[in-house]
Protein backbone atom coordinates (compact mmCIF):
# COMPACT_ATOMS: atom_id res chain seq x y z
CA UNK A 1 0.00 0.00 0.00
CA UNK A 2 1.17 3.57 -0.86
CA UNK A 3 2.70 5.48 2.14
CA UNK A 4 1.23 8.70 1.45
CA UNK A 5 -1.18 10.11 3.25
CA UNK A 6 -3.87 12.78 3.09
CA UNK A 7 -5.39 15.43 5.02
CA UNK A 8 -6.70 12.51 7.36
CA UNK A 9 -5.24 12.53 10.59
CA UNK A 10 -3.78 9.49 12.31
CA UNK A 11 -6.21 7.42 14.54
CA UNK A 12 -5.54 7.79 17.82
CA UNK A 13 -7.83 5.33 19.53
CA UNK A 14 -9.11 2.43 17.96
CA UNK A 15 -12.83 1.41 19.56
CA UNK A 16 -13.55 -1.99 18.72
CA UNK A 17 -10.29 -3.92 19.11
CA UNK A 18 -7.36 -3.47 21.22
CA UNK A 19 -3.97 -2.19 19.52
CA UNK A 20 -0.50 -2.45 21.11
CA UNK A 21 3.02 -1.86 19.33
CA UNK A 22 6.78 -2.51 20.57
CA UNK A 23 9.31 -2.32 18.62
CA UNK A 24 8.07 -2.76 15.40
CA UNK A 25 5.59 -5.75 16.38
CA UNK A 26 1.48 -4.89 16.58
CA UNK A 27 -0.58 -6.85 18.46
CA UNK A 28 -4.63 -6.33 17.49
CA UNK A 29 -6.81 -8.04 19.40
CA UNK A 30 -10.57 -8.82 19.38
CA UNK A 31 -11.62 -7.96 22.72
CA UNK A 32 -15.64 -8.94 23.54
CA UNK A 33 -14.86 -11.53 25.21
CA UNK A 34 -18.45 -11.70 26.74
CA UNK A 35 -19.71 -12.26 23.07
CA UNK A 36 -16.78 -14.74 22.04
CA UNK A 37 -15.22 -11.53 19.71
CA UNK A 38 -18.26 -11.80 17.93
CA UNK A 39 -17.56 -8.96 14.79
CA UNK A 40 -19.74 -5.71 14.30
CA UNK A 41 -20.16 -3.16 11.99
CA UNK A 42 -17.46 -1.18 13.70
CA UNK A 43 -14.96 -4.00 14.28
CA UNK A 44 -14.83 -4.63 10.50
CA UNK A 45 -14.36 -1.24 9.37
CA UNK A 46 -11.60 -0.45 12.30
CA UNK A 47 -10.16 -3.38 11.07
CA UNK A 48 -9.96 -2.63 7.45
CA UNK A 49 -9.23 1.33 8.25
CA UNK A 50 -6.41 0.01 11.26
CA UNK A 51 -4.85 -2.42 8.08
CA UNK A 52 -4.52 0.69 6.11
CA UNK A 53 -2.99 2.97 8.49
CA UNK A 54 0.03 0.46 9.69
CA UNK A 55 0.38 -0.46 6.47
CA UNK A 56 1.15 3.60 5.35
CA UNK A 57 3.07 3.87 8.37
CA UNK A 58 5.71 1.19 8.02
CA UNK A 59 6.70 1.64 11.38
CA UNK A 60 5.49 -2.05 11.99
CA UNK A 61 7.00 -5.42 10.79
CA UNK A 62 5.01 -8.04 11.72
CA UNK A 63 1.27 -8.18 13.16
CA UNK A 64 -0.67 -10.62 15.53
CA UNK A 65 -3.93 -10.78 15.48
CA UNK A 66 -5.65 -12.67 18.95
CA UNK A 67 -8.95 -12.87 20.72
CA UNK A 68 -9.38 -12.12 24.36
CA UNK A 69 -11.33 -14.58 26.51
CA UNK A 70 -12.51 -18.51 25.72
CA UNK A 71 -11.93 -18.06 21.69
CA UNK A 72 -10.51 -16.25 18.79
CA UNK A 73 -13.86 -15.03 17.44
CA UNK A 74 -16.73 -16.46 16.61
CA UNK A 75 -18.14 -14.56 13.62
CA UNK A 76 -20.43 -11.93 12.96
CA UNK A 77 -22.70 -10.92 15.97
CA UNK A 78 -26.20 -12.62 15.51
CA UNK A 79 -27.77 -9.80 16.71
CA UNK A 80 -25.80 -6.60 15.25
CA UNK A 81 -25.43 -8.05 12.01
CA UNK A 82 -27.16 -10.92 10.96
CA UNK A 83 -30.57 -8.99 12.23
CA UNK A 84 -29.39 -6.28 11.16
CA UNK A 85 -28.75 -7.17 7.47
CA UNK A 86 -32.11 -8.46 7.31
CA UNK A 87 -33.68 -5.14 7.15
CA UNK A 88 -30.97 -4.30 4.61
CA UNK A 89 -32.04 -3.52 0.72
CA UNK A 90 -29.84 -4.98 -2.29
CA UNK A 91 -27.20 -1.87 -2.09
CA UNK A 92 -26.67 -1.66 1.90
CA UNK A 93 -26.15 -5.91 1.64
CA UNK A 94 -23.31 -4.89 -1.01
CA UNK A 95 -21.73 -2.39 0.97
CA UNK A 96 -21.27 -4.43 3.89
CA UNK A 97 -20.35 -7.87 2.31
CA UNK A 98 -17.68 -5.50 0.20
CA UNK A 99 -16.79 -4.31 3.53
CA UNK A 100 -15.90 -7.35 4.94
CA UNK A 101 -13.69 -8.59 1.39
CA UNK A 102 -11.77 -5.28 2.07
CA UNK A 103 -10.95 -6.47 5.49
CA UNK A 104 -9.47 -9.65 3.90
CA UNK A 105 -7.84 -7.96 1.17
CA UNK A 106 -6.07 -5.51 3.82
CA UNK A 107 -4.66 -8.61 5.74
CA UNK A 108 -3.29 -10.20 2.27
CA UNK A 109 -1.96 -7.06 0.78
CA UNK A 110 -0.76 -5.08 4.35
CA UNK A 111 3.74 -5.26 3.77
CA UNK A 112 4.10 -7.31 7.05
CA UNK A 113 3.52 -10.60 8.31
CA UNK A 114 0.35 -11.13 9.98
CA UNK A 115 0.57 -14.15 12.62
CA UNK A 116 -3.10 -15.25 13.63
CA UNK A 117 -3.46 -16.94 17.41
CA UNK A 118 -6.03 -19.03 17.51
CA UNK A 119 -7.49 -20.99 20.57
CA UNK A 120 -10.73 -21.83 21.00
CA UNK A 121 -13.41 -20.75 18.14
CA UNK A 122 -12.64 -19.77 15.28
CA UNK A 123 -15.84 -19.48 13.46
CA UNK A 124 -17.49 -17.67 9.97
CA UNK A 125 -15.67 -14.66 9.68
CA UNK A 126 -13.48 -15.62 12.42
CA UNK A 127 -12.18 -18.51 10.28
CA UNK A 128 -11.49 -16.03 7.43
CA UNK A 129 -9.52 -13.68 9.60
CA UNK A 130 -7.63 -16.19 10.56
CA UNK A 131 -6.83 -18.20 7.23
CA UNK A 132 -6.09 -14.58 5.13
CA UNK A 133 -3.33 -14.49 8.17
CA UNK A 134 0.17 -15.32 7.17
CA UNK A 135 0.67 -17.63 9.80
CA UNK A 136 -1.56 -19.81 11.98
CA UNK A 137 -0.27 -20.65 15.32
CA UNK A 138 -3.07 -22.62 16.86
CA UNK A 139 -3.82 -24.12 20.65
CA UNK A 140 -5.16 -27.62 20.97
CA UNK A 141 -8.29 -26.31 21.78
CA UNK A 142 -8.75 -24.46 18.45
CA UNK A 143 -11.68 -25.10 16.31
CA UNK A 144 -12.08 -23.90 12.78
CA UNK A 145 -15.66 -23.98 11.81
CA UNK A 146 -16.92 -21.73 7.93
CA UNK A 147 -20.63 -22.23 8.89
CA UNK A 148 -21.65 -19.82 5.91
CA UNK A 149 -23.93 -22.30 4.41
CA UNK A 150 -25.62 -23.62 7.76
CA UNK A 151 -27.18 -20.03 7.82
CA UNK A 152 -28.50 -20.16 4.49
CA UNK A 153 -25.34 -18.57 2.65
CA UNK A 154 -22.47 -19.18 0.19
CA UNK A 155 -19.72 -20.84 2.14
CA UNK A 156 -17.41 -18.46 -0.67
CA UNK A 157 -17.85 -15.59 2.06
CA UNK A 158 -15.23 -13.37 2.51
CA UNK A 159 -12.58 -15.06 -0.06
CA UNK A 160 -12.99 -18.50 1.37
CA UNK A 161 -13.37 -19.66 -1.59
CA UNK A 162 -10.71 -18.40 -3.18
CA UNK A 163 -8.04 -18.89 0.04
CA UNK A 164 -8.62 -22.09 1.08
CA UNK A 165 -8.10 -24.52 -1.75
CA UNK A 166 -4.95 -22.71 -2.11
CA UNK A 167 -4.58 -23.76 1.50
CA UNK A 168 -5.40 -26.79 2.14
CA UNK A 169 -6.13 -28.73 -1.56
CA UNK A 170 -9.76 -28.44 -3.11
CA UNK A 171 -11.09 -31.70 -1.83
CA UNK A 172 -10.58 -30.96 1.93
CA UNK A 173 -12.19 -26.79 1.19
CA UNK A 174 -14.73 -28.18 -0.41
CA UNK A 175 -15.79 -30.44 1.97
CA UNK A 176 -15.11 -27.53 4.81
CA UNK A 177 -16.95 -25.19 3.01
CA UNK A 178 -19.96 -27.10 2.05
CA UNK A 179 -20.67 -29.17 5.39
CA UNK A 180 -19.92 -26.36 7.79
CA UNK A 181 -18.57 -29.12 10.27
CA UNK A 182 -15.77 -28.23 12.86
CA UNK A 183 -11.71 -28.45 12.03
CA UNK A 184 -10.82 -29.35 15.23
CA UNK A 185 -6.68 -28.71 15.57
CA UNK A 186 -5.33 -31.88 15.08
CA UNK A 187 -7.04 -32.16 11.95
CA UNK A 188 -6.18 -28.26 10.76
CA UNK A 189 -2.60 -29.58 11.45
CA UNK A 190 -2.52 -32.80 9.27
CA UNK A 191 -4.09 -30.75 6.30
CA UNK A 192 -2.30 -28.09 7.02
CA UNK A 193 -4.31 -25.41 7.83
CA UNK A 194 -2.37 -23.88 10.85
CA UNK A 195 1.28 -23.26 10.52
CA UNK A 196 2.07 -24.89 14.15
CA UNK A 197 0.09 -26.85 17.22
CA UNK A 198 1.64 -25.56 20.49
CA UNK A 199 0.26 -26.80 23.90
CA UNK A 200 -3.05 -25.59 25.28
CA UNK A 201 -2.37 -21.63 26.50
CA UNK A 202 0.57 -21.12 24.31
CA UNK A 203 -0.72 -19.97 21.41
CA UNK A 204 -0.63 -16.11 21.97
CA UNK A 205 3.31 -16.85 23.74
CA UNK A 206 4.03 -18.63 20.44
CA UNK A 207 2.72 -16.24 18.06
CA UNK A 208 4.06 -13.26 19.68
CA UNK A 209 7.54 -15.06 19.10
CA UNK A 210 7.33 -15.51 15.45
CA UNK A 211 6.17 -11.81 15.06
CA UNK A 212 9.63 -10.87 16.89
CA UNK A 213 11.29 -13.17 14.35
CA UNK A 214 9.79 -12.05 11.41
CA UNK A 215 9.85 -8.54 12.87
CA UNK A 216 14.31 -8.68 13.55
CA UNK A 217 14.26 -9.78 9.64
CA UNK A 218 14.95 -8.19 6.63
CA UNK A 219 11.54 -6.67 5.93
CA UNK A 220 11.11 -5.53 2.82
CA UNK A 221 12.46 -9.07 1.56
CA UNK A 222 9.86 -10.15 3.49
CA UNK A 223 7.27 -7.78 2.34
CA UNK A 224 7.90 -8.63 -1.53
CA UNK A 225 7.57 -12.35 -0.58
CA UNK A 226 4.50 -12.17 0.78
CA UNK A 227 3.21 -9.38 -2.14
CA UNK A 228 4.43 -12.60 -4.61
CA UNK A 229 2.93 -15.23 -3.10
CA UNK A 230 -0.26 -13.72 -3.28
CA UNK A 231 0.19 -12.22 -6.49
CA UNK A 232 1.36 -15.51 -8.54
CA UNK A 233 -1.32 -17.46 -7.32
CA UNK A 234 -3.13 -17.00 -10.28
CA UNK A 235 -0.26 -16.46 -13.17
CA UNK A 236 1.19 -18.53 -15.24
CA UNK A 237 4.45 -19.73 -14.59
CA UNK A 238 6.25 -17.64 -17.61
CA UNK A 239 4.37 -14.38 -15.96
CA UNK A 240 5.71 -15.13 -11.89
CA UNK A 241 9.26 -16.19 -12.98
CA UNK A 242 9.69 -12.51 -14.56
CA UNK A 243 8.12 -11.26 -12.02
CA UNK A 244 10.51 -13.13 -9.10
CA UNK A 245 13.50 -11.65 -11.99
CA UNK A 246 11.98 -8.35 -11.65
CA UNK A 247 11.65 -8.13 -7.46
CA UNK A 248 15.07 -9.74 -7.29
CA UNK A 249 16.88 -7.19 -8.94
CA UNK A 250 15.34 -4.30 -7.31
CA UNK A 251 15.84 -6.15 -3.83
CA UNK A 252 19.71 -6.90 -4.96
CA UNK A 253 20.35 -3.15 -5.23
CA UNK A 254 19.25 -3.06 -1.33
CA UNK A 255 21.38 -1.85 1.42
CA UNK A 256 20.03 -5.57 2.89
CA UNK A 257 21.30 -7.79 0.62
CA UNK A 258 24.51 -5.10 0.55
CA UNK A 259 24.61 -5.59 4.75
CA UNK A 260 23.81 -9.72 4.49
CA UNK A 261 27.63 -9.64 2.12
CA UNK A 262 29.13 -7.72 4.77
CA UNK A 263 28.08 -9.52 7.89
CA UNK A 264 29.15 -12.47 6.06
CA UNK A 265 32.75 -11.59 5.32
CA UNK A 266 32.92 -10.11 8.77
CA UNK A 267 31.59 -13.51 10.50
CA UNK A 268 28.51 -11.45 12.22
CA UNK A 269 24.86 -11.54 12.11
CA UNK A 270 23.57 -8.72 9.60
CA UNK A 271 21.86 -5.90 10.94
CA UNK A 272 18.55 -5.83 8.33
CA UNK A 273 17.22 -2.17 8.07
CA UNK A 274 14.36 -3.02 5.67
CA UNK A 275 15.74 -1.19 3.05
Amino acid sequence: MSPFTGSAPRTERWRHLRLTTHDGVATVTLARPEKLNALTFGAYADLRDLLAELSRERSVRALVLAGEGRGFCSGGDVDEIIGATLAMDTAQLLDFNRMTGQVVRALRECPFPVVAAVHGVAAGAGAVLALAADFRIAAPSARFAFLFTAVGLSGGDMGAAYLLPRVVGLGHATRILMLGEPVRAPEAERIGLISELTGEGEADTRAAALARRLADGPALALAQTKALLTAELDMPLAASVEMDAATQALLMNGEDYAEFHAAFTEKRPPKWRGR
